[in-house]
């Protein structure tokens, strides 16, 4: 095996619809990334598994699943599976609308297409049924 090539892998972790999940996704992020030796990539990951994950706890009422997967050697892509299908207009090609200067909320998924290189959504049937978004970050961002 070439040892500049880093092997293949994907973490998934099931969060419960609770409040402390994004914290608990960073948390995962940042210790998934450091075991494999990524660090370019971490704190924007971190980011984006965060604002992945909290707009899941605020949109869904049922539980959420975080997946990481490596897609090269110094990139990730961030999942997050929910229960509520509705893909949100960041994510469904329509631009969201311009939040007040002084809103407290509804910035998260722009942030995560800000700071993303890559990022889409799908919508899940059967039994795990609701919508997948993703985004990949690599080093430098």
């Amino acid at each position: 095996m070439d040892a500049t090539v880093a092997p293949s892998w994907a973490y998934t972790l099931q969060l419960p619809h609770d409040p402390r999940a994004a914290g608990i996704a960073r948390s995962t992020v940042r210790a998934v990334l450091r075991s494999h030796a990524m660090p370019g990539p971490a704190d924007t990951a971190e980011l984006l598994a965060s604002e992945l994950v909290a707009n899941a706890y605020r949109h869904a009422h049922g539980p959420c699943a975080l997946r990481l997967r490596a897609m090269a050697a110094d990139r990730v892509r961030v999942g997050v599976w929910d229960t509520n299908p509705a893909i949100p207009a960041p994510f469904g090609g329509a631009c969201a609308p311009p939040g007040a200067p002084d809103a407290e909320d509804g910035r998260g998924l722009v942030l995560v297409r800000l700071y993303a290189d890559r990022y889409g959504a799908y919508r899940l049937d059967g039994a795990h049924a609701g919508k997948l978004l993703w985004a990949e970050c690599g080093p430098g961002r």
